[in-house]
């Protein structure tokens, strides 16, 4: 089990008080009740009624959706497994006819991947067999599996070829890198030397989540359905991985690749090449600028589909569905019109146009396109594959009869599979929570329409209510920002908003400008302008939701992760409005962030006017640590000690300013974590009770608002 450690100094000057910019985890904490400041008091025992962090555990989503027939649906089932503190992945179908609901393979073991064959009589998927992930094999006709490899790393893209004979997948392939001095003296029998030297010279030698990065490449492996040894296709010094694709003749198969030594220097570039499956021969397909990406032949075989990046060196840019005729090579772009960031997309039976997901003012959305870019909305919102805050996200399917299932999510239940049929309304096909979540009284969640003091432009935002709301009552309120910054937060459930108001606090959260979801031009309101008129946005969320009147402006409180965190932080060098802060993984320096954060080579490319050091002054003038000096609220500050997207050193230099300061600070660090702190069930409990924790220390109480 992952502990925090809590790190904190007495205050020095009694008269100054910080606000923490980290989002930060946490043990359980009940909301004060009084006079004038009024809240929910949830008790804490197993019949409780409203949502407890235990119940964190209990809930479930619904992934990777797929149909095997007409009629039935098989889709990855993610639930939270209390002993290993994880998700566990199993595979359930859904009878979209008759409703029946049961599981598809039954296995203990996590099972991921699963892939029809073109013919539909086999399943491809992946389970772990002692701690590495192997290829398998699902006969539907006699039910029965088989094993087909033994790798030594995970394979991924399972694609199937078009005869049924074969699997394509990719594999990370190892490259050892040859030490720069070899002519260390033996070591005596016995002796305990210190270990050796690493040698790195890789642009792109670590990333976040993975640590410091082995030397090797992903690569296309095919493999006969009847078994035997993996062939390597691709070679190279770049990555040959992300979504593959067989020729109808099954001799090439399409994939994308920046196909260059220096690709990390070049962050978005990709073009698309066809590798021959005999030979191995490599033929570059695309040559237009920018990226292309998600390369998906139609099923007559005469386009491919990709996705298409137009790079204008901008923070936010959103792709294009593009088709390309194979014969003649004629490009056309189908989506310009649409200016929304562009997400899944899979080709009618007919080939004569594509369905595609794309994001709008907050939620997920489903359209159709024709061959000559008329596009179609369909009456489609999509969610639930967020588990922790309320991000846009979403997955579908689509049948040979034109049948969508889809991902879905309501205000208060996590994800959950549902079916559109043309002209009917959508039907939800599992209820995956009710167990869990049907008996308890949960935060309601209101729509907030925000008008901007800054331009007069909308902003989006919305409320949740603690359960057992009463508006004649004064409740403390919570401010959360998304991160990103070009990400959107939108009207899904999320457990730890929920959690929140189970503790009594009135929780708001908004897409300030430059979130995405709005088109390209919102987004770039913030364009190597971060942070700044989107802390306006924000105060105007929180007095919208003062103005309703039921808020109480002594305990108003402020959190964010990543984006969100950076934002807290230059909320608090801006306002002594909020009672006190948590800053989760931020952006403190801007200078420092630049050169040690993984993504490095894109952040001083698309987020920033030149090097880090020919701007120096520009980039200081947007750090939080330049308005450290007017900072009074406490601020508690959460960073994983494993984040490379946002090192901790960050959150160090903003804890050591906030004491020279003499504000009230402290650091919970979270050992092992990366940048995603709630990727384990135990992290996202501890996450937002140390979030509510801080925050109880706080709240002023009724003596102390008179």
């Amino acid at each position: 089990m992952f502990a925090f450690q809590l790190i904190k100094q007495k205050r020095r000057l009694s008269t100054s008080v910080a606000l923490s910019l980290l989002l930060a985890s946490a043990t359980s904490v009940h909301a004060e009740e009084h006079a004038s400041s009024t809240s929910a008091s949830p008790q804490n025992d197993s019949l409780s009624q409203v949502l407890q962090f235990e119940d964190t555990f209990n809930l479930e989503f619904v992934t990777s959706p797929q149909f095997i027939s007409d009629d039935t649906v098989v889709y990855s089932r993610q639930s939270m497994d209390i002993m290993s503190d994880g998700r566990h992945s199993s595979l359930w179908q859904v009878n979209i006819k008759s409703g029946e609901h049961r599981p598809f393979i039954g296995d203990e073991a996590n099972l991921s991947q699963a892939t029809l064959s073109p013919n539909g009589k086999l399943i491809a998927y992946t389970k772990a067999v002692d701690g590495r992930t192997q290829l398998h094999l699902y006969y539907l006709d006699s039910k029965q599996s088989v094993r087909l490899t033994n790798l030594s790393e995970s394979p991924r893209q399972i694609t199937w070829s078009n005869d049924n004979k074969t699997l394509a997948f990719t594999l990370f392939t190892e490259e050892k890198q040859a030490p720069l001095f070899t002519k260390m003296p033996a070591k005596p029998k016995g002796a305990k030397w210190a270990e050796q030297a690493k040698y790195i010279d890789a642009t792109q030698y670590r990333g976040d989540g993975r640590g410091y990065l082995r030397e090797g490449y992903e690569q296309i492996y095919v493999l006969p359905v009847e078994g035997g040894t993996p062939r390597q296709l691709t070679t190279g010094k770049y990555p040959n991985g992300g979504s593959l694709a067989f020729s109808p003749s099954n001799e090439w198969i399409y994939y994308a690749t920046p196909h260059r030594e220096d690709y990390a220097l070049h962050p978005l570039f990709s073009d698309i090449y066809k590798v021959n499956v005999n030979s191995a021969e490599v033929v570059q397909v695309t040559q237009i600028d920018g990226p292309e990406s998600r390369p998906t032949i139609s099923p007559n075989g005469k386009y491919l589909a990709f996705s298409q990046l137009n790079d204008r060196k901008l923070s936010y840019q959103n792709s294009d569905l593009v088709v390309m005729e194979l014969e003649s090579g004629e490009v056309t772009r189908l989506t310009t019109s649409l200016d929304r960031a562009l997400g899944k997309f899979v080709w009618r039976q007919d080939s004569r146009g594509l369905l595609f997901s794309y994001l709008d003012e907050g939620e997920t959305k489903l359209a159709a396109t024709n061959l000559k870019g008329e596009i179609r909305p369909l009456d489609i919102a999509m969610g639930g594959q967020s588990f922790g805050r309320p991000y846009t996200s979403g997955d579908f399917a689509v049948s040979k009869k034109g049948d969508i299932v889809f991902t879905t999510a309501s205000r208060t239940m996590p994800g959950d599979l549902a079916l559109y049929r043309k002209d009917k309304a959508p039907t939800l096909l599992t209820q995956l929570n009710t167990d869990a979540l049907g008996h308890k009284t949960l935060a309601n969640v209101e729509d907030l329409n925000v008008t901007s003091t800054v331009d007069e432009r909308n902003i989006d935002a919305w409320i949740a209510l603690p359960p057992n709301f009463d508006s004649s009552k004064k409740y403390p309120l919570i401010l959360e920002i998304h991160g990103g910054p070009h990400a959107a937060y939108g009207p899904h459930f999320s457990t730890e908003i929920q959690l929140m108001a189970a503790q009594g606090y009135v929780v708001v959260w908004s897409n300030p400008r430059g979130s995405s979801s709005y088109g390209e031009d919102f987004g770039n309101l913030i364009h190597h302008n971060y942070p700044s008129e989107d802390y306006n946005d924000l105060m105007d969320v929180v007095d919208a939701v003062i103005a309703k009147g039921y808020v109480d402006t002594k305990n108003l409180f402020i959190t964010g992760g990543s984006g969100g965190g950076v934002l807290t932080a230059w909320s608090i060098g801006m306002t002594e409005r909020f009672a006190a802060a948590v800053v989760a993984k931020p952006v403190i320096n801007w200078l420092s962030f630049a050169l040690t954060a993984d993504a490095y080579p894109f952040f001083s490319q698309y987020w920033m006017e030149d090097m880090p050091w020919n701007i120096a002054d520009k980039l200081w003038k947007r750090s939080p640590l330049s308005l450290v000096g007017n900072v009074t609220t406490p601020t508690l500050l959460l960073t994983g000690e494993s984040d490379y997207r946002t090192p901790i050193s960050e959150s160090e230099q903003y804890y050591q300013a906030l004491k020279l300061q003499g504000v009230d600070a402290a650091m919970v660090r979270i050992p092992g974590a990366s940048h995603g702190i709630a990727s384990r069930p135990s992290r996202l409990i501890q996450k937002v009770g140390n979030i509510l924790a801080w925050f109880e220390r706080y709240k002023k109480k009724a003596d102390d608002n008179k």
